[in-house]
């Protein structure tokens, strides 16, 4: 198992309740702990953020009471981080820090060489490895001067941004929660929207209002609008979508959008929409924005929350060899149920696998099916 983030610990504890030992590399919850900020709150609702488990017993509300804390709506990064290592240490024997630096066929299997140069043998490689190297950020920005532009993910504080000028792209939850911590940091903080307004999302709301209501229109996953949202749900559906259709459902269920419970805390940032940047370049330190309505930006930092593109073949541990025998649609791994690769043994959890299983698979809701679906193909169970 390659990464203990929440799909690799989830489907850890799943293959040990189905009389495997999995061995677990990386450290855990590394990716939420070193590249999210530290004041982030989680966009998704409770019910959509418990790391699955075999026995439904390692939930948040679980890791509250055992925790003596209750915890608030929206969680703290804090906390989820912290009840990711309380799950570790309920669900698994041990993860083992050291880093995957080399994944190769070999005899029987793979052949995987670790950071300190140990080589470690396997029938099957579970890659979970999370979203670290697929930061994306337009072409036009790649030649801009050290320092002057970063993508949100480098960031776990903005203090040091405190009485700078910074130009935030993006429409999304990372971009806007981006701008209330600038703001909050005393940064000259806008916000620049392609789209002609933000959505806001209300998580959480219809359920204050009718349990009832909210268990009929929402699944527990906080995935899609309603409708869209149950067919998400259960990937064996989404499996049976033609691809057009699941091209549309997709998008409409992870377009950009933000929690409503970010807007107070934007008072200190501009937002603007149906804009876009037409040219930029260094100036005086900092950027020279020009943006498509014609006006300037001087600033001292351009941050792009502009998302994240899958493209397996840039996780540095894949050896070639077995690149080159993956099936790759757009970056993506073709997966065949269990979560299994054109390369047998070989399985991708996660938001790699979100065009062969839905986008349910971006979020932690997702390892509620992905994780005991993995453990029976590896187990040969039906």
């Amino acid at each position: 198992m390659i990464g203990a983030g929440p799909y690799g610990l989830s489907a850890a504890a799943h293959l040990r309740a189905a009389g495997m030992e999995p061995r677990v590399f990386g450290r855990t919850m590394e990716f939420w702990r070193e590249r999210m900020p530290t004041r982030m709150m989680l966009r998704s609702i409770t019910e959509a953020s418990h790391i699955s488990d075999p026995g439904h017993e390692l939930t948040l509300d679980r890791y509250a009471d055992a925790a003596e804390l209750s915890l608030p709506d929206p969680i703290p990064i804090g906390d989820f981080i912290a009840y990711g290592e309380w799950f570790e240490r309920h669900a698994l024997r041990q993860v083992d820090p050291r880093r995957v630096v080399n994944v190769r066929a070999a005899a029987g299997g793979f052949a995987a060489e670790l950071d300190d140069g140990e080589t470690v043998t396997a029938r099957r490689v579970v890659v979970a490895a999370g979203l670290e190297p697929f930061g994306w950020m337009p072409p036009e920005l790649a030649a801009l001067p050290p320092g002057t532009v970063s993508h949100s993910s480098e960031h776990t504080t903005f203090d040091r941004f405190a009485g700078r000028r910074v130009l935030v792209l993006g429409g999304g939850q990372s971009a806007v929660e981006s701008a209330a911590l600038l703001a909050e940091a005393s940064a000259d903080v806008e916000v620049v929207v392609r789209a002609p307004e933000v959505r806001w999302l209300a998580p959480g709301a219809l359920k204050q209002r009718s349990e009832l209501l909210h268990r009929v229109m929402y699944p527990p996953s906080d995935v899609g609008p309603p409708g869209l949202n149950w067919l998400v749900f259960f990937p064996r559906l989404w499996r049976l979508l033609p691809e057009r259709q699941r091209t549309w459902v997709a998008y409409r269920c992870v377009r950009p959008a933000a929690a409503v419970w970010l807007r107070p805390r934007l008072t200190g940032a501009t937002i603007g929409t149906s804009r876009s940047i037409a040219a930029v370049a260094a100036a005086n330190g900092g950027l020279r924005v020009q943006l498509d309505d014609g006006t300037e930006r001087h600033v001292d930092h351009l941050l792009a929350a502009t998302g994240f593109r899958v493209d397996v073949s840039r996780y540095g541990f894949l050896d070639s060899g077995l690149l080159r025998s993956l099936r790759l649609v757009d970056g993506y791994p073709v997966l065949r149920p269990g979560f299994e690769s054109s390369v047998p043994g070989l399985h991708f959890l996660g938001a790699a696998a979100a065009p062969s299983f839905g986008p349910i698979m971006r979020f932690v809701a997702g390892t509620r099916y992905a994780a005991p679906a993995l453990a029976r193909a590896v187990a040969g169970r039906p």
